[in-house]
């Protein structure tokens, strides 16, 4: 790499650092587009990234996710902490790219130099997330946010990808749109260290809570069942739209921050973020090696052989591997 590009990525860094917005926009964009120059960039985040706080917001749609989150930031604002918002979009069937719809809900903070905004598009990734977004983290975390919000897609109960990315995951239901019931189902109650009934000004949103309670105590395998003085999720009233309850949610989420700290527990849930995101990388980097491997001289004929039955697949797994790497 010239010496020139190596000083365009210093320079990009140096101005994130100092909160220029461009410049955070940049490196996302080289995040989400598997820049040349993304090793290094990522090689001089590193030690600057690790000090912010990851904060999921999940749930079906419907839910209010978005509004929420606008909520959130106004709040935390107040204490003048900087924040930084993922929100995740489904993709353009045409483009690829975000659809936009949380962020042009998010018009209240565009003006503000203290929140730093970025639409992801999914392209396809199940989940709920996009597959750069744990880079795209590290890029927001080295610029200074003392917070970020990962809002995810609202895929429904396939949206626990979030609880291995965040340090506080949020779940968020509401009355009138079932959710009482979806909370038994697997996968909900597993995520969750925060859950919020939102829209709690309808009908319906102490008995969601009821149930929600009633569900938490009997699971296992939960947040919620821990060994004594482990966390115990709590369920929290809020009205979005007009503001309500987001104090008693940023307390929650502080509480919860003072317990993983105090408990190891941050630590181990970020080591085993890094370890899955090293995993991922590792993955990409393997199949983009193989990426032409359907065109291989040999793969043809061992195809061949396992029709005709004188090869089993794997043997022939074995052999195409072996040669592929002679």
């Amino acid at each position: 790499m010239s010496p020139r590009a190596d000083q365009d990525v210093e320079d990009l860094v140096a101005r994130a650092r100092d909160g220029e917005s461009r410049a955070v926009a940049r490196l996302v964009s080289m995040v989400e587009d598997g820049s040349p120059q993304l090793r290094e960039v990522m090689a001089a985040l590193a030690p600057h990234a690790g000090h912010a706080q990851v904060v999921g917001i999940t749930g079906s749609p419907g839910v209010g996710k978005s509004t929420a989150t606008n909520a959130l930031v106004k709040e935390l604002r107040q204490t003048y902490k900087r924040v930084g918002v993922l929100a995740v979009d489904p993709s353009s069937p045409f483009s690829g790219g975000a659809l936009l719809g949380d962020r042009v809900r998010m018009q209240d903070h565009t003006t503000d130099p203290g929140v730093y905004i970025r639409s992801m598009a999914s392209r396809g990734h199940l989940g709920g997330l996009s597959w750069t977004t744990p880079q795209a983290l590290r890029v927001l975390d080295a610029a200074g946010c003392d917070v970020i919000i990962v809002e995810t897609v609202g895929v429904g109960q396939s949206e626990v990808e979030i609880a291995g990315l965040a340090d506080t995951t949020v779940v968020l239901m509401a009355p009138g749109l079932g959710d009482g019931i979806q909370a038994a189902k697997a996968g909900i109650l597993e995520i969750g260290d925060v859950y919020v009934v939102n829209k709690a000004d309808r009908d319906g949103a102490e008995q969601v809570r009821r149930e929600l309670r009633s569900t938490l105590s009997l699971s296992s395998g939960g947040p919620g069942d821990r060994p004594e003085g482990g966390w115990k999720p709590p369920i929290v009233l809020t009205v979005a739209q007009s503001g309500r309850g987001l104090d008693e949610l940023v307390q929650e989420l502080d509480r919860h921050r003072g317990w993983l700290e105090e408990s190891g527990e941050l630590r181990r849930r970020r080591t085993r973020r890094a370890r899955e995101e090293i995993e991922a990388i590792a993955v990409a980097s393997l199949r983009h090696r193989w990426e032409n491997v359907g065109g291989h001289d040999d793969l043809d004929a061992l195809a061949e052989a396992v029709v005709a039955g004188t090869k089993d697949p794997y043997a022939a797994a074995d052999e195409l591997v072996a040669s592929s790497t002679d």
